[in-house]
């Protein structure tokens, strides 16, 4: 197994070490998931049964943590049998949950978000309050610049016109990102981070956690590749609500519907993220394309939903595209 971004030397000595430490005996191997900075594999063993192991590169190394706090608090969340942390680069055996049997019902997407956000804060993750939301455009900004001193992201000026459009309404725009629910965030929280299988529903891939609005978890169900759709994720938000959510989930934020709002933030929050885990080298420069049009569709969408108004030489179709016109 090739994964770029991981050092296959350090992923493959991880997984023999936790394999020795919990006296493991591997016979086979299938990959289930690999992409640059991460790799998940099913380990058979020589007893009959199997084991998951999960490799993740930096920034995500974080995740081991996050799971034994959740574990300790008896969410649904995979079992953690061992991790170690070797060369930026974290090795976990975890419990096998089996291929999932379907994808989530929205029901079930409403009532594990529920069950998520009524756990206690860890104190290990980083906090989006309205002040750190506030703040993301003009970081968003200094990555971007830091950025194109390394000479990257060099024909970016759209991006840097909408941050900063967007950097001029944040704080009132981000008012109300306090008010509940705010806690937990599962961060990933998308129909393939949610397994369905016989033993019933179990969160996995933890490495984005944060402390913040529950709707920005709401809002990520949905992803980011096709045009936002603000009805579809108010239904959403009332089926949280039914299933045990805060009744707040559906009260107005920054002057908007809470919907349209979630939806902004949750992409001018995905833009930061990718802008400065590239500009502190956790993406390699041969994938500045493909990124930079992410930001892009990602800041494009989140100006349409925060109400600002789009650079005279954007059009609609690059709206939907995440491509200037």
């Amino acid at each position: 197994m090739s994964t770029p971004g991981l050092n296959q030397g350090t992923v493959d000595q991880l997984r023999r070490d936790l394999l020795a430490g919990a006296g493991h005996v591997q016979t086979g191997r299938q990959v289930i998931q690999a992409w640059e900075l991460s790799a998940v594999e099913r380990l058979f063993l020589a007893d009959g049964r199997s084991i998951v192991y999960k490799a993740a590169a930096a920034p995500f190394t974080g995740e081991a943590a996050v799971l034994r706090a959740l574990g300790e608090h008896g969410a649904a969340v995979p079992v953690l049998h061992g991790y170690a942390i070797h060369n930026r680069t974290l090795g976990m055996l975890m419990d096998d949950l089996g291929d999932p049997l379907r994808p989530p019902t929205a029901a079930e997407a409403a009532a594990a978000a529920a069950q998520v956000h009524a756990l206690p804060p860890l104190s290990m993750l980083p906090a989006f309050d309205q002040a750190a939301l506030a703040r993301l455009p003009e970081q968003a900004i200094d990555a971007l610049a830091a950025l194109r001193q390394q000479a990257r992201f060099l024909n970016t000026d759209l991006v840097e016109e909408l941050l900063e459009k967007l950097a001029k309404v944040a704080r009132s725009r981000a008012g109300g990102a306090e008010r509940p629910p705010f806690g937990l965030c599962h961060g990933e929280f998308h129909p393939t981070s949610l397994h369905v299988s016989r033993t019933g529903c179990h969160l996995v891939d933890w490495a984005k956690a944060f402390t913040g609005p529950g709707l920005l978890d709401l809002a990520t169900w949905f992803g980011t590749r096709t045009p936002a759709k603000p009805g579809r994720l108010a239904r959403l938000i009332h089926a949280y609500i039914n299933a045990g959510g805060h009744p707040d989930a559906a009260t107005d934020r920054g002057g908007l519907p809470a919907a349209q709002w979630a939806l902004g933030w949750h992409r001018v929050w995905a833009a930061w993220w990718y802008l400065t885990t590239a500009a502190t080298g956790h993406h390699r420069p041969d994938t500045d394309q493909r990124h930079h049009q992410i930001v892009l569709r990602q800041l494009l969408g989140a100006a349409q939903l925060l109400a600002v108004a789009l650079p005279a030489t954007t059009s609609w179709r690059s709206m939907e595209t995440g491509r200037p016109s």
